[in-house]
């Protein structure tokens, strides 16, 4: 019986003195989404398809060495598409002026993606920005960007952005990014006060005023990184909504304009020929939802992912 007793106090001393290991640490909300996140089928496929997007949008190049401005009319647009020319020039056939649709479906990743991204980061800065300060300050500063947040939020995105684009003689990238981040910041503002609210109401950001912690750090360090998983997860899906929206605009003829390629652009002038040739409109019409459906894929599962009340 001694004899047991000593070994059972050795072996407890043995585990108490042991190290512990890195994987008994308390784990982050982040970490444990990630690991989450990696056994999501859709979160795996979404990300693929995203990162093959983003490396067309880059080096078009590398996938074609067709030339998707140049137009020959010996290309007719109601030939049957070369179905097994992989990768060539007319493997999706030609549009109305002999440009190779697969070519120009490439090259127009570059416009609508870009424009996606640098929207959902001018708006999401913007928006995280307005609403960290009237979440966090309350009082008449929150009613003042409340009220502001009204008004632009009461003006719909396509139609406030038709307005601002007909001022603009030459319309560019820049100006559909400017015209949709003039008026897509409020979601933003709205998502990120509301977490704000709560997450300042926290026993953490009570200690941190207690010690004497400045409101910069108490922003910046506590607030903030409590407070963004909701954007992260609002703008992700909000990214596919606006390549969506660059390409009604550029459809409807009010966003980018020859000879930037679009895939808005591609739609519409296959519109004319849809009847005798609903090839030429099928291929930029499914890569845009391809694009827009990979985001909004992406933003689901991040959303499952972060949301511990969906777990």
């Amino acid at each position: 019986m001694p004899d047991t007793i000593e070994k059972a106090t050795d072996v407890t001393e043995q585990a108490a003195s042991t190290p512990a290991k890195k994987d008994d640490k308390a784990r982050s909300l982040w970490s444990d989404a990630w690991g989450d996140l990696r056994r999501r089928p859709v979160f795996v496929i979404s990300l693929f398809l995203i990162v093959l997007l983003i490396a067309i949008a880059i080096v078009p190049s590398l996938f074609t060495s067709a030339d998707p401005r140049a137009g020959d009319l010996r290309n007719h647009y109601l030939t049957t598409p070369s179905w097994g020319h992989l990768f060539q020039p007319d493997w999706f056939g030609y549009d109305g002026q002999g440009r190779s649709i697969y070519a120009r479906m490439l090259y127009g990743a570059r416009a609508s993606i870009t424009v996606g991204i640098c929207v959902t980061a001018a708006v999401t800065i913007i928006g995280g920005i307005t609403g960290l300060i009237a979440g966090y300050f309350g009082g008449w500063v929150d009613t003042v960007v409340s009220r502001i947040t009204d008004i632009f939020f009461g003006i719909p995105l396509l139609l406030g952005s038709l307005v601002i684009l007909n001022a603009f003689a030459e319309r560019t990238i820049w100006t559909v990014v400017f015209a949709m981040t003039f008026l897509g910041w409020t979601q933003m503002t709205r998502v990120m006060r509301g977490a704000v609210i709560i997450a300042k109401e926290a026993d953490y950001v009570t200690a941190a005023r207690a010690l004497g912690a400045s409101t910069s750090r108490i922003m910046l360090r506590h607030i903030v990184p409590n407070a963004i998983a909701p954007v992260i997860v609002v703008s992700t899906i909000a990214l596919g909504g606006y390549i969506g929206a660059e390409a009604t605009l550029s459809y409807l003829g009010i966003g980018l304009q020859d000879p930037t390629i679009s895939w808005g652009i591609d739609i519409s002038s296959a519109q004319q020929v849809i009847r005798t040739a609903p090839h030429v409109l099928f291929f930029p019409a499914g890569m845009l939802s391809l694009t827009v459906l990979a985001f909004i894929m992406l933003g689901d599962a991040v959303r499952d992912a972060l949301d511990p009340k969906l777990r």
